[in-house]
């Protein structure tokens, strides 16, 4: 309502039969169909601004009911979507793995380099790759080994532990 170019919701008014006696089917004023988040797969949430699954909320919903419940098909969850959460998720100056890709070269194609992603997860072409090591130094003069993982292997990590978190 009062946006640019667009109409109200339509209602038309119907006059009702003139009966003796008031059906429960009777008609009354058609309405148009529903619109908005209806056929959304994502919302927003109130609290802290984070986009979860409505998919996602119903496997969370599903666990919490049946403690007992197994699920054994849960990749269709890791779509487009939560993958680009994923990648917005992490942080911009992150050490970057063995492929040497940064933050900020994977977004320049972001929308090609997810879809590929994409495809690759579900079709079961996707293989990660060896993590970068690297060794921080101790206090006690010793150095503690540290794993960096790829970028997308990154990404990848993110949105299964989304699914797996909305489980557990």
């Amino acid at each position: 309502m009062h946006e640019a170019e667009k109409s109200d919701s339509v209602v038309v008014a119907v006059k009702p039969t003139n009966k003796a006696e008031r059906s429960a089917a009777e008609p009354a004023e058609p309405r148009t169909e529903t619109k908005g988040n209806a056929g959304q797969q994502s919302t927003r949430r109130a609290q802290d601004r984070e986009s979860v699954s409505q998919a996602l909320e119903r496997v969370r919903q599903v666990a919490k009911q049946g403690k007992k419940e197994r699920f054994t098909n849960l990749l269709h969850h890791v779509d487009v979507a939560l993958l680009r959460m994923s990648f917005r998720a992490i942080r911009r100056e992150a050490a970057p793995g063995v492929d040497g890709l940064t933050w900020d070269a994977y977004e320049r194609d972001l929308d090609l380099r997810i879809e590929d992603l994409h495809r690759r997860v579900h079709s079961g072409a996707y293989r990660a790759l060896p993590s970068r090591r690297t060794y921080i130094p101790k206090e006690d003069g010793s150095r503690r080994p540290l794993a960096i993982a790829a970028l997308e292997d990154k990404i990848v990590q993110r949105a299964v532990a989304a699914v797996l978190n909305a489980i557990h």
